[in-house]
């Protein structure tokens, strides 16, 4: 079953070739990928977690598994096949564990986690992941991706309208360092605008240090599972297909749409083994994640792109490691001032999946049916809205775009 999987066309490159590629703009993209997993979607997990009746050295333990595991996997992944591989955890699986934790222990959960690492690990190798994704036109697809990203930008306007005095000087600093070619190599806009608010934020002494925390290193709780029929039947099946078809597929698209090749059978039996040993420690499942890996490539040469994912991957590990300190120092910034950071940096990222949605004349209508759904953000029988968004836009496609897929037939 293995002979499925994706080998490496690249040799990994040395320390000095990963040197020579690194630079400031890709540090940026990395810093700022890991500041974007490191507050909203930990914010989930604390919610979730909290509601469903976890302790806190439970929830600490959940972050560190989900931080440190996958960034050890992004590091080994990137660094073996040079491209930018940024693995994190399924949000909307973690989501659906919070109605779980309501009637199920958490012990039970832990038990459903290892499940769906057995079921992830055997679908990557089949080979079946592949062949399921490339069925799927990319219109339909990236009008998905679109509907997730299309929220960052919607959070910058938001932003400016509720903090203008934190996010009106770092958009300001963002468009003169874009519309200056000269100073724009310099200092990345994104950096300049993460600069600029930082110092806002001191001006206006808006620090609040009420979470900031002394230092700390963080102990993993390793709980043993308990099998149960109905955790089971719950949650393997619906937390798959977050990871597999949602997160995979979103990660997959984003890296197709900016000409890398991710390796889609190893990525979903890495995924499966990242299951596993996040399940350890009492965390959701890995996956390959969209939103970052549109961060680690919005910017910079193709070919350096790697050093990115490398930088958020060694920010995970730390923030693993010490979870009660820096996540202290992230939630002590306002909300704002991540809202705008993820907007600016992905605003590129955003125009590039509504051209690959729209430009090209071809399954334009079930891309539209794909955005729609998407937006909507309305999940169906514990299932996030992405998937429904692809099931509805190839559905609305396969009736009314015949020509199109007929096109694609010949083509292939």
């Amino acid at each position: 079953m293995l002979a499925h999987l994706e080998r490496p066309t690249a040799r990994a490159p040395g320390l000095r070739q990963i040197f020579a590629d690194f630079g400031l703009t890709y540090f940026a993209n990395g810093l700022i990928g890991f500041i974007f997993s490191a507050t909203g979607p930990v914010a989930i997990i604390l919610s979730v977690g909290t509601r469903g009746g976890l302790s806190q050295a439970e929830l600490a333990s959940w972050v560190f598994g989900v931080f440190f595991v996958n960034g050890l996997i992004t590091i080994a992944m990137s660094w073996r096949y040079k491209s930018p591989l940024g693995f994190a955890w399924t949000i909307p699986g973690t989501v659906l564990v919070g109605p779980a934790l309501q009637h199920l222990s958490f012990a039970e959960v832990i038990g459903a986690f290892y499940a769906t690492s057995a079921l992830i690990l055997v679908l990557g190798a089949s080979g079946w992941v592949k062949r399921l994704m490339s069925s799927l036109p990319m219109p339909i697809v990236m009008g998905m991706v679109a509907g997730v990203f299309l929220r960052f930008g919607l959070d910058l306007v938001r932003a400016l309208h509720s903090d203008v005095g934190i996010a009106g000087p770092m958009v300001v600093a963002f468009l003169l360092l874009s519309a200056s070619a000269t100073w724009g190599k310099r200092i990345p806009p994104v950096i300049g605008a993460l600069v600029v608010g930082a110092i806002a934020i001191a001006l206006l002494g808006r620090v609040d240090a009420s979470v900031v925390h002394s230092f700390a290193f963080a102990q993993p709780v390793v709980q043993a599972p308990v099998w149960s029929i109905g955790a089971l039947v719950e949650l393997v099946v619906p937390l798959a297909i977050t990871v597999l078809v949602v997160q995979n597929g979103q990660g997959v698209a984003v890296l197709s749409a900016v000409k890398h090749q991710p390796p889609v059978n190893t990525i979903a039996f890495v995924s499966g083994i990242g299951a596993a040993l996040s399940a350890m420690v009492g965390a959701v499942s890995s996956c390959l994640t969209g939103p970052t890996n549109a961060l680690l490539t919005s910017s910079g040469e193709h070919h350096r792109q790697y050093t990115a994912a490398l930088t958020f991957g060694i920010f995970g590990v730390l923030f693993g490691l010490m979870a009660p300190t820096f996540t202290g120092l992230m939630l002590a910034a306002p909300k704002e001032y991540i809202m705008v950071l993820g907007g600016l940096a992905m605003l590129r990222v955003l125009q590039g999946a509504f051209v690959a949605s729209f430009g090209g004349g071809k399954f334009t209508l079930g891309a539209l049916i794909s955005l729609c759904v998407t937006v909507a953000d309305l999940g169906i029988l514990n299932i996030g809205a992405a998937f429904w968004g692809l099931v509805a836009g190839f559905t609305v496609s396969w009736l009314m775009e015949k020509r199109d897929f007929q096109a694609l037939a010949n083509a292939d």
